[in-house]
């Protein structure tokens, strides 16, 4: 008996089931123990597409209070409004389709491809994904010095509110797990 089939379909499978894409990256030449506040930099919430059906005021809320959250668990305080803060906070969100095309062979006599005509069958799915950036740029000289994004499936638009704030919660703390960097 042949393995190589089953062995190639439980490697497609196990791709198939990846964890979330973590994107990490920071400026190793600064000291990220003396950032003790921050502060939203103007927008605080960038959407791409620019649309209504990203865009809510419901959804930059939920950004802005995980985001608050997570922040103070890792000692960073919020600047009083018009203090200066040692670091600026900006989180984007993003919508992206995607296209994926899944090949299979099948004909053949007795199951052997080689033993008869093979005829291929092509599927394309279409589908969404979201990212969540988080970009933290120092309060002194505005530069770009932390950035994590992660990439996860939107819901269908049928989730209920608090399901949703938990997702963007989950992403928020799965990007900050990574700040201060070591």
């Amino acid at each position: 008996m042949n393995r190589w089939p089953i062995l190639m379909v439980l490697v497609l499978l196990m791709a198939g089931c990846q964890s979330n894409a973590l994107l990490r990256d920071y400026d190793p030449g600064r000291d990220f123990g003396a950032y003790r506040t921050w502060q939203w930099q103007e927008p605080a919430v960038l959407y791409s597409p620019d649309n209504p059906r990203l865009r809510s005021d419901l959804t930059e809320q939920r950004l802005r209070d995980a985001m608050l959250q997570e922040m103070e668990q890792r000692g960073l305080r919020q600047a009083a409004p018009g203090q200066p803060a040692d670091l600026q906070v900006q989180v984007s969100l993003m919508l992206d389709t995607r296209i994926e095309e899944f090949r299979s062979l099948h004909g053949g006599y007795w199951g052997y491809p080689w033993y008869g005509p093979v005829f291929q069958d092509v599927r394309t799915y279409e589908y969404e994904v979201r990212t969540v950036q988080i970009d933290l740029f120092d309060g002194r000289d505005g530069r770009l010095i932390w950035r994590a994004a992660r990439e996860d499936l939107p819901d269908a638009g049928n989730a209920h509110p608090s399901e949703r704030s938990a997702a963007l919660q989950r992403s928020v703390r799965a990007l900050l797990q990574y700040y201060p960097p070591q």
